[in-house]
């Protein structure tokens, strides 16, 4: 069964309400006694628990718009209200956009612990294997809450419902990063280096995550063992031509320790983004095409354009920058017919992300929002950057922590480092954000290393984004809120 494909169980698990992510799973609206009778009704259920992955494609966005590496966007300075103010960080509870990811990550955990509600219901060959991908999946979406809001409510046991979101509070983010932790090493010591399926959660994907975790936790030494498990491995190497790692025809490939599988060939719309199997943050980050030939692209809504300070980052012989950011003016050059809209002036920047561009294809439904490009969420390079920093920032070994960072620049194009200490440290951040521009990763790096200084706007209630409002309410307002909102 293909994971992007939901099955008419799980749409009957959806329910997907817009109005309310507590009411996803309404009590006994599915009769769990004729349920979770077969292997086949516990791996329909993961299907469902997968599917939620696909929207996280906002955390790509709001990753790159709230950071240094780029201005929101779009049409006009009003055009998706909601990532305008993360932009200008003038965001507030009532920030459409981030309900969004708060209710799409609890539904994912609410579908994980309908499967950890049962969990022992019926026996089977390989169900260990299913539990500890549920699991993960879990991880995932925990790890994705805290660092947004930070403290958040930890369900465990059962499906969500309105009466137990009004009998919890607000868990301290080390326990819930503690239950991460535990969650994880009994994944790991269920999953196989390799899966039969794309996108299905490995030991790897789960070392590497447990390994990230770690370090945002400042937890170095745990983190230098963990991701060097993945390393050591002999399962992932980098990619040779950093210019192919992200097209479509190269997708899943040896560098993808966990990648987000998209589906081009179901359609959607925009009154139900949830529905859609394809990945909306390609279509919205797209130059808007009005004429000529520019293929292989097709038109999008100009969203998420590079500054100009993160181009002029890269040196001229980075190999990653002209793979990372389609400047316009070179393209415009190359082909004198093609037309464009800037879209809003007062963000135009003349760069346009590259690595997660709309290619033209046979997508159905609306075009710009059913593109077919997988989202890599956790790449070999990036292990490779996160351990360096937990031998360089722990102390431990800074000879390893600059081989790692050298096998990076290398494929890069780029002379290898001799620093050392906290000159080394200053370079593997560098190096963060020149391999990972564009993935959605660099506002969450600058805050937990406190490189926050280049964000416009930024105040150190910014470390956090707001709970939503209305589901401090919908919780009997027994949520605090954060700090500054």
């Amino acid at each position: 069964m293909s994971i992007k494909k939901i099955t008419a169980f799980v749409l009957i698990l959806a329910c997907m309400s817009c109005e309310d992510y507590l009411e996803i799973l309404p009590e006994g609206q599915e009769n769990t006694e004729n349920y979770f009778n077969s292997q086949s009704d516990y791996e329909d259920a993961l299907v469902g628990v997968y599917d939620l992955l696909s929207t996280t494609y906002l955390h790509n966005l709001l990753g790159e718009i709230a950071s240094d590496n780029s201005l929101c966007g779009g049409e006009s300075p009003t055009d998706v209200l909601d990532w305008q103010q993360i932009d200008d960080m003038t965001h507030t509870p009532d920030n459409g956009a981030l309900r969004s990811v708060f209710q799409f990550m609890y539904a994912g955990i609410s579908r994980a612990n309908y499967i950890v509600e049962f969990q022992d219901k019926t026996d089977f060959e390989g169900k260990d294997q299913i539990l500890a991908e549920n699991l993960f999946l879990r991880s995932y979406y925990y790890f994705e809450l805290v660092k947004f809001f930070g403290d958040v409510p930890l369900y465990t046991e059962s499906r969500i419902s309105i009466e137990g979101s009004q009998s919890i509070d607000r868990t301290p983010k080390a326990e819930v990063y503690a239950q991460l932790e535990a969650d994880l090493q009994t994944a790991i010591d269920n999953l196989p280096w390799q899966q039969g399926q794309s996108g299905r959660a490995t030991k790897g994907a789960a070392l590497a995550l447990l390994g990230k975790i770690y370090l945002y936790q400042d937890k170095f030494e745990e983190a230098a063992i963990t991701l060097d498990q993945v390393i050591n491995s002999g399962q992932y190497q980098l990619v040779e031509d950093f210019g192919t790692i992200f097209l479509n025809s190269n997708e899943n490939n040896i560098e993808s320790v966990f990648e987000i599988q998209y589906f081009g060939g179901e359609g959607g719309g925009f009154d139900c983004f949830q529905c859609v199997e394809g990945n909306i943050a390609v279509g919205f980050m797209g130059p808007r095409f009005t004429g000529g030939n520019f293929s292989p692209f097709t038109s999008g809504f100009s969203f998420n354009p590079p500054t100009e300070e993160l181009y002029n980052a890269y040196t001229t012989n980075d190999e990653r920058r002209d793979a990372t950011i389609l400047n316009m003016d070179e393209f415009v050059a190359e082909r004198p017919d093609v037309t464009f809209n800037l879209g809003n002036t007062i963000d135009y920047t003349g760069y346009y992300n590259k690595k997660y561009i709309p290619y033209a294809e046979a997508n159905s439904g609306d075009v710009n929002l059913t593109h077919s490009n997988n989202y890599r969420a956790i790449r070999y390079s990036d292990v490779l950057l996160m351990a360096a920093e937990a031998f360089n920032r722990g102390g431990i070994d800074d000879t390893k922590a600059r081989n790692y960072v050298n096998l990076v620049r290398v494929r890069a194009g780029l002379d290898e480092i001799q620093t050392s200490g906290a000159n080394l440290t200053q370079d593997i951040y560098s190096e963060r954000r020149l391999e990972l521009a564009g993935e959605g990763h660099r506002f969450f790096d600058q805050v937990r290393t406190g490189q926050t200084n280049s964000i416009p706007n930024f105040s150190p209630k910014n470390v956090l984004f707001p709970i939503p409002r209305i589901e401090i309410e919908l919780a009997g307002n027994r949520w605090e809120q954060n700090a500054g909102y």
